[in-house]
Order: C-alpha cells, then structure tokens, then sequence
C-alpha cells in the first residue's frame, strides 16, 4: 500500500464512519441512484399490452390430475356435448394425455370467447347441470393432484384452430423473471422484444399452435404449444431454425429472461379437436 492509497482509504474510511458526507455528482448520490430509477409512466394494463386486440378470448389449462379409463371416457363424452352446446360459451381447444414429461396426467384446454363474463356464465350453467355435477363427485375420489391456470393469448401468436392429424404435441412452459413478461412485446425498445418476432421463424412447417401467458394461478409464466408430424420432425424443424439469420440473436437475448422452463410431450386424445 502506498501513501497515497493509505490517505485515500482513510478520507474514504472518514467519510463514512466519522460523521462525514457522501459526496455527490449533480443531484444524485452513489447510494440514492440504487434505489431510484426512472420509470416509464404507462396509461394500461400489461396484459393489454401483450394480448390480442381484435378478440376477447380467456383460455383455462388444467392438468396434473390422474384418470382412471372410466372417467376418461365419461369426461371426453361431457367435454364433447359441452363441446357443441351453443348454451355454454365455452369450447374444447384440445385435450391431451402426457406422454414424455411427468407421467400419468392429462391436459386439457379450453377457450372462453366473450372473456370473463363468458367464463363466469359457463360456471352458473353447469351449477345446475346434473350430469356434469355427478361426474364432478365421482372424479373428485379418484384425483391425485389438479392444476388451472387462466390464460389470455399473446397477440403476435397464431389462435389455436381445429388441426387434422396425427400430430404430437410439445407444451414447452416457461417461468420468467419478475416483471421481464412485459419484453415479450413488440412495443418494447428493450431488445428482448426479440422472442416476440421468433415465432416468424418457426411457421414454415405450421408447427405453431398457440402461445399464452398466466392472468390467474402462477403469474410470469409463458405456455407456447407447438405440433410436429413426429419426434424426428420436431427435431428436423428445431435444428433448421439454427440455419436462419437471426435465430441465434433470438435465444441470446431471450434466454436470460428464464427462470425456469419444461418440455411436455404430449398424445392427443380422441375427442380433442386438435389431432
């Protein structure tokens, strides 16, 4: 140590433990600038700024519950007549049963077209609706565990439509870093806006089915389901899309938006109108 650092350590040393003052730069501190920071005023909600405009769509996904074959086949029966009853406003997006991933669950989405006013009528209705009430009782002895998540669409994402098959599909979910779900959009000047243009380059194969993100359960999580032909042409498609400029830029800038993520494979069922 040098004379001069040892006279430099002790004014700092001063400074702080001897009833001196930080000094300043302009009008901020070293110490207030940790805490304070600009932020942008914002006149709306994120999730009007992630999801679609042009519709009014609410999506539920349920899965984590163990079937027995009987109640597949009764729920698949009520999922179907639900299905094509104009009364309820609510359809059967798809429905699946894992196939990779965590063993012995289903999954199922639906989409509520008319929002939560929508989803709120459906539930008076099947209140009193006897059969869906009855299969409620008998399934509710043979649950392991369940999971819902409400879910809005985002709005640079295909909407899920009807598909001819056979396909297998992936559920990749991902858990994001609080407050970073607000990159995911285009309207963002932070370059992480990047993952919302990726989807541009996995359409070529038609292999993009829906993306969401949670409103009600575990928040700052991201669904994005896909469809492949088989398990050699999802590995084709995703290997191809390392062949596209800019691809590489996407996952650098995207990746550090992750908390955590999951790949579910999945075996649609009969009734599911995606095949």
């Amino acid at each position: 140590e040098t004379p001069e650092q040892g006279t430099t350590m002790g004014r700092n040393a001063r400074g702080v433990g001897g009833g001196g003052r930080f000094s300043e730069s302009g009008d901020k501190g070293w110490i207030r600038s940790l805490f304070e920071h600009k932020v942008e005023a914002r006149r709306d909600a994120h999730s009007n700024l992630l999801s679609k405009k042009e519709t009014n769509n609410l999506y539920k996904i349920q899965c984590g519950f163990l079937l027995t074959y009987k109640e597949k086949k009764d729920l698949a029966e009520v999922q179907n007549r639900l299905h094509q009853d104009r009364d309820y406003p609510c359809e059967v997006v798809g429905s699946w049963n894992t196939w990779y991933g965590e063993q012995d669950q289903a999954v199922q989405l639906w989409r509520y077209r008319g929002g939560y006013p929508a989803l709120t009528e459906c539930l008076q209705k099947l209140k009193a609706n006897k059969e869906y009430l009855e299969l409620q009782k008998e399934r509710a002895q043979m649950l392991l565990s369940r999971q819902n998540q409400l879910l809005l669409e985002f709005s640079f994402w295909n909407e899920p439509l009807p598909r001819q098959g056979p396909n297998i599909y992936e559920l990749r979910t991902y858990k994001l870093k609080v407050f970073l779900q607000l990159y995911y959009t285009p309207e963002s000047n932070n370059s992480c806006f990047f993952r919302a243009r990726a989807i541009k380059y996995r359409q070529e194969n038609n292999e993009a089915v829906g993306g969401f993100f949670t409103q009600i359960g575990n928040l700052y999580v991201v669904h994005h389901l896909w469809a492949y032909e088989s398990l050699q042409s999802r590995e084709e498609t995703r290997n191809a899309a390392w062949q596209k400029d800019g691809w590489d830029v996407n996952v650098y800038y995207t990746v550090p938006l992750v908390r955590s993520m999951e790949s579910r494979l999945m075996i649609p069922t009969k009734c599911s109108p995606l095949q």
